[in-house]
């Protein structure tokens, strides 16, 4: 629990920092397309920043079940990979990056399908 948190606290965090360092240290070297790929990058990572502090406190209340912490890690390593391939896209041009994206997004989904799983289980 406590780990989660502080992953999803210091995702959240450089997500701040990396949309203000988009907004206006890169603005002036990136083409508008770069721009949007890097600004997508800070979205998802914003997003799962949330979703593994969310993941923490469903552990805090329900520490029994093993799904939410295959969730959290599917939300870290997702927001690693796919957030990641897109900032190194966004600034390197080297589009072979975006090849692995699709691995981070997968995660996202396997990550958010065992959230559901568990709110299943816990609404039965």
């Amino acid at each position: 629990m406590k780990l989660f948190l502080m992953l999803g606290s210091i995702s959240g965090f450089l997500s701040v920092a990396l949309g203000a360092f988009g907004a206006h240290g890169l603005k002036a070297r990136l083409d508008e397309y770069s721009l949007g790929v890097f600004q997508t990058g800070v979205t998802y990572q914003t997003t799962h920043a949330l979703a593994i502090i969310l993941v923490a406190m469903l552990i805090k209340w329900y520490p029994e079940a093993t799904g939410l912490t295959w969730a959290g890690w599917c939300f870290v390593a997702g927001t690693l990979i796919f957030s990641g391939s897109l900032y190194t896209l966004a600034i390197s041009g080297i589009k072979t990056f975006g090849a692995i994206t699709p691995i981070g997004g997968v995660l996202f989904l396997i990550g958010w399908a065992l959230l559901a799983v568990h709110a299943w289980k816990i609404a039965s």
